[in-house]
């Protein structure tokens, strides 16, 4: 009996000091929901810069999009559209040439609307006058380029200033706290300043991206003007039926 009695008690407190023991399934999911970040919270840290950030990424995002939709409708090719024009020319019918070229509008047939304008002329003024309207339609084409560009460069150097002075402010009032520093306030100033670099960091590299597309797109054109042009020139050239 007095062992059963032993056993009794020792099971008793084995069961007491279970229940003073703190659930620790609860702590490790308390300390993870605390670990976890919100991202647009975090954004909202970074500052002002922040804001001139998503300023830079909607006007790229705009710019983008306006010249993917420009380009594309240029880059479209008509495989007969040629055909058109030499059976006119050789047949003599220039208003229909020309009609043909305000119908097709891109900037290949401007530039041989340009080309038939001037026959009749030497073909070194031909050639002329048809690279000068290419070179305006590349330009157009190219609107909006350069402010891309700058933001591609811009946009991480925004986000190490606002690094910089994110820092300043952390060791700014760490210096004012003197003998009562608290790791948190430095470590808390610190993650919340290179939130900036990581946003410049995203909208340049994107918007470098983009921009990179963009002149590939736009080079593709200018091989398509140029073909255009050799074809118009040789036409030109090709004795009537």
């Amino acid at each position: 009996m007095n062992v059963l009695i032993l056993l009794q008690q020792v099971s008793n407190q084995a069961a007491d000091a279970a229940g003073t023991l703190p659930d620790l399934t609860q702590t490790v999911d308390t300390v993870t929901t605390e670990a976890q970040i919100n991202i647009l919270d975090l954004a909202l840290k970074g500052g002002w810069i922040m804001g001139v950030l998503l300023l830079l990424s909607i006007v790229a995002i705009f710019i983008f999009i306006q010249r993917v939709m420009i380009i594309r409708r240029a880059n479209r090719r008509d495989e007969g559209f040629m055909n058109r024009i030499r059976d006119y020319i050789h047949d003599g019918k220039i208003d229909s040439a020309i009609n043909l070229c305000h119908k097709t509008r891109n900037p290949g047939a401007r530039m041989i609307e340009k080309g038939i304008s001037r026959l009749g002329r030497p073909m070194n003024d031909v050639l002329v006058a048809i690279e000068n309207v290419g070179n305006m339609e590349v330009a157009k084409l190219e609107k909006g380029f350069p402010v891309l560009a700058t933001i591609a460069a811009g946009a991480p150097m925004l986000g190490f200033l606002g690094t910089v002075t994110g820092m300043v402010r952390a060791f700014f009032a760490m210096a004012n706290a003197g003998t009562n520093v608290d790791v948190t306030l430095l470590s808390g100033g610190i993650y919340e300043a290179l939130v900036t670099t990581v946003g410049g960091l995203v909208v340049g590299i994107v918007t470098l991206f983009g921009y990179n597309y963009l002149v590939a797109q736009v080079d593709s054109v200018i091989n398509n003007m140029e073909a255009r042009t050799m074809e118009f020139m040789d036409l030109l050239n090709e004795p009537a039926n």
